[in-house]
């Protein structure tokens, strides 16, 4: 026997756990090279890992649910025989590089070279080791011992998983539905959370052999959280308890070390937005433009683009230990987005090079990625400034608490019909309140304002601002 260990990977950069969510493997499988292995949540998102080598699984370090620390053992493959062939991809015992998983992928063009990245991306150094420890409770996961070698050597290889997201699959699993029965609606085939849900409603057929039924008492309704089915307030337990992990810890030890670390200080102004509302409509109907989903979101993300480039100041962030303020001259434009594994606030690199249909088009494909639960490490960090949009909500107004590392976050309400007053009468507008949160240390009140008030100008007629060929 010839093993090889597969360490935990970092696969965003400075992270040092992750969950385990779902093996796609067992002890005894015989796996190939770029197998799906296993599904990890991380505190900026789902990565499905593959398998590094080619051979078969002898341990199992932990199960699901776990929270694993970064470069510990994860699996023991044995890699000898004729059938065991190690990566050719594997990367040296050396520190972690540099570059991201993102970045790696992004600079390599054929099929065969990303994998390649990714194979050896995987293997993670032996001299990093974490030193932040959490365990769900407190003690390290029971590895899986391997069979007796004759009922190893029966097992036959798994199959790939059906093409869908690590979230999906969860989601499906949890509910009882089997997702390789499931005829994908997204792009390319791709298995959605809407196909699984319609599968739920009847329009397909779930697994009868994995749903779990139990006796309904009362109203059958239920509502979503971080994840989880939470039965109404009628028909459920006294109380529910839900472990705060993965992408919920992250947000709920971000916002506190936001919030008792920068000194938060706000302005809000309300603004006669009627002329965006019919900007946004005459757009509709642009031959050039068809196809581009526009929203007061693509415009709202335009001015704060513009403001900053007006206004560099506003981004900004503090370093405390320099005790120096870092202006940055690209801006890197989180949304914050609530997805059903907690809030999380992507970014768009490099927005305030973007015009109109780059500006939709990337607010599209972030939107949808976070709602899948695709989003990367990559675009999780490196924020410099932030929008978050209360307004589907149905609420006016918001005050939000700054994500760590950067200088201002604004709040956009919902735009409602009220009563406002053009050229001393009283006439019906499209009115949004938008509110701006700063960090008080490099960021006075005189710039906020004026950023602010930069920013309602450019909503109040944003037409000068936006060119269409």
């Amino acid at each position: 026997m010839s093993e090889e260990i597969f360490l935990l990977p970092d696969v965003g950069e400075g992270l040092v756990e992750a969950e385990i969510v779902e093996w796609k493997v067992k002890v005894g499988d015989v796996v190939t090279l770029n197998q799906p292995l296993v599904d990890i949540e991380t505190a900026k998102a789902t990565v499905e890992l593959p398998s590094p080598y080619a051979g078969t699984i002898v341990t199992l370090h932990g199960n699901p649910g776990d929270v694993m620390e970064v470069h510990q053992p994860l699996i023991t493959f044995d890699v000898g025989g004729a059938g065991g062939t190690k990566a050719k991809a594997k990367t040296s015992t050396k520190p972690t590089p540099t570059a991201t998983i993102d970045e790696q992928v992004a600079e390599t063009t054929s099929d065969e070279g990303r994998q390649a990245v990714l194979v050896g991306y995987g293997v993670a150094n032996e001299d990093g080791v974490a030193t932040r420890k959490h365990r769900r409770q407190g003690a390290a996961p029971a590895p899986v011992q391997a069979p007796p070698p004759a009922a190893a050597a029966v097992t036959s290889s798994p199959g790939l998983a059906p093409r869908s997201t690590p979230p999906v699959r969860l989601y499906a699993k949890q509910h009882g539905v089997d997702v390789a029965a499931l005829q994908g609606t997204g792009p390319d085939g791709l298995i959605t959370r809407d196909d699984v849900e319609r599968a739920l409603n009847g329009s397909a057929t779930p697994s009868p052999s994995t749903r779990v039924s139990a006796p309904i008492t009362g109203p059958t309704t239920t509502s979503r959280f971080v994840g989880r089915e939470i039965e109404s307030w009628s028909s459920g337990p006294k109380e529910e308890r839900i472990p705060v992990k993965g992408v919920l810890r992250s947000m709920s030890e971000a916002m506190v070390q936001s919030a008792f670390s920068a000194p938060h200080a706000a302005v809000w102004v309300r603004v006669d937005a009627t002329r965006t509302v019919e900007l946004l409509e005459s757009l509709k109907k642009h031959p050039g433009l068809a196809g581009v989903r526009l929203s007061p979101l693509t415009i709202t993300a335009l001015a704060v683009c513009d403001a900053a480039r007006n206004f560099p100041g506003i981004n900004s962030s503090f370093d405390s230990e320099a005790h120096e303020v870092i202006v940055r001259r690209s801006v890197n434009l989180g949304i914050a987005a609530a997805t059903d594994r907690g809030l999380i606030v992507p970014n768009i690199k490099g927005a305030d090079q973007l015009d109109l249909v780059g500006m939709a088009s990337a607010l599209n494909v972030l939107v949808e990625k976070a709602r899948a639960g695709t989003t990367t490490p990559n675009e999780m960090i490196g924020t410099t400034l932030t929008i978050t949009n209360v307004g589907p909500f149905g609420v006016d107004a918001a005050m939000p608490i700054l994500p760590p590392g950067t200088g201002a976050i604004l709040a956009i309400g919902q735009i409602a019909k009220a009563p406002w007053v053009v050229n001393d009468e009283v006439a019906v507008r499209h009115v949004v309140e938008l509110a701006m949160s700063f960090d008080h240390r490099q960021i006075d009140g005189a710039m906020a304002s004026a950023v602010l008030a930069h920013i309602g100008r450019f909503l109040s007629d944003p037409a000068p601002a936006i060119i269409v060929g």
